[in-house]
């Protein structure tokens, strides 16, 4: 079973049934179904056209869902519309749908939500670590979103800036993991910035482009992670990078910055560093401190901690760190990398392994592992 040819045609069916009249949260049951009537059939079955059954499956469910004496009469209407097997529609509606998901009635917040969940594919548990909250609140609040919308008519579309943290948010679990969601969200974003003009749009575009064109380099051939300061330059996309500056650099010249255009001109000085020791870790700083003053975030706080223990030593990293709440996601892989490079590797062998307790995903848990197991053998030595 193809999970990743799956969540590719999820966004397209479910767009074909809201354009059709179902209602959003019955719609997105009704694929939901057909998803897992694909994952008991496929295997041993296998249609010809995947998008096609889906689409029939999944409107022939929404039928089922929505059968009652009242609406008899417009269900055999609905029947008459049915689509027949066969080749889907080619026309790729899911920036559409993103838009339509991010709708007036909804929370910025629960309308991003939602949208990951019915569109994006991401799991609850995924969305929540992505928002630092337990998955129980994050299931519910999707929940709540799903009820507000259910029966209303998407015809008014929300807006530009949910969309585009739905699509970062989409990339950084790609990016992650699944090399295909990257590559669909850059697709979407790309077609975002070409149909509207927004700085934001053009910033969140470079940011995907230039962190993606690092991607070869980030893993060993035996799937560990390898770490930006031990990364072979050389296998970087350097047409990419150069799309992502030269996109970057003609949204900074109109003098509106967002955070992502801040993330990406912080990205651009990693990606125009011949080594880490000549990154110009200052720049980088002065950078964090404007995304900072744009986010509050205390994910950036935690980043610009790094950032400075470069800049001017492990130290004053360390101290930057203090203000932070550990529970933070990598505050302790963070303090275990200032604790080393200040010379106390037992803390940071502690640390280390306490990182790699909480880390999120397997190859982070072994590569934070690895680390403190190297800093344990020199102590032994």
């Amino acid at each position: 079973m193809n999970e990743v040819l799956l969540r590719s045609l999820t966004p397209s069916v479910l767009g074909i049934l809201v354009r059709r009249g179902a209602d959003f949260a019955a719609a997105e049951d009704a694929v939901q179904d057909a998803l897992v009537e694909a994952v008991r059939v496929w295997p041993a079955d296998p249609p010809r056209d995947p998008k096609g059954w889906l689409v029939t499956v999944a409107w022939r469910r929404f039928l089922d869902a929505t059968r009652s004496d009242s609406a008899r009469r417009r269900r055999e209407d609905l029947v008459d519309e049915e689509p027949a097997p066969g080749h889907g529609p080619a026309v790729d509606d899911t920036l559409q749908l993103y838009f339509l998901c991010a709708h007036p009635s909804l929370t910025p917040s629960s309308a991003v939500a939602l949208t990951l969940r019915a569109v994006g594919g991401l799991t609850t548990r995924q969305i929540a670590q992505a928002y630092l909250v337990p998955e129980a609140t994050m299931a519910q609040r999707i929940s709540r979103a799903k009820r507000t919308v259910s029966g209303v008519r998407f015809d008014q579309p929300g807006d530009v800036a949910t969309v585009l943290h739905v699509l970062y948010l989409v990339f950084n679990e790609g990016y992650s993991g699944d090399v295909d969601l990257s590559a669909q969200a850059i697709r979407l974003t790309r077609q975002l910035a070409a149909a509207i003009d927004h700085p934001e749009a053009a910033g969140l575009l470079a940011l995907m482009l230039l962190h993606h064109a690092r991607r070869a380099a980030r893993t060993a051939p035996d799937g560990s992670l390898v770490p930006l300061a031990e990364q072979d330059r050389g296998r970087w996309d350097t047409e990419s990078i150069a799309e992502g500056v030269g996109i970057l650099q003609a949204a900074l010249a109109r003098d509106r910055l967002g955070e992502f255009q801040a993330q990406a001109a912080i990205a651009a000085l990693h990606a125009d560093a011949p080594t880490t020791e000549e990154t110009d870790w200052v720049q980088i700083v002065e950078w964090y401190d404007e995304l900072a003053r744009l986010t509050d975030s205390p994910v950036v706080r935690l980043n610009r901690a790094v950032a400075v223990g470069e800049a001017d030593g492990p130290r004053a990293g360390l101290a930057a760190l203090v203000a932070l709440d550990d529970s933070l996601p990598r505050h302790a892989a963070v303090a275990a990398y200032l604790h080393e490079r200040d010379g106390d590797p037992t803390t940071a062998a502690r640390l280390y392994a306490e990182a790699a307790q909480k880390a999120p995903n397997l190859a982070e848990r072994d590569h934070l592992t690895r680390q403190a197991a190297r800093l344990n053998a020199r102590r032994c030595r």
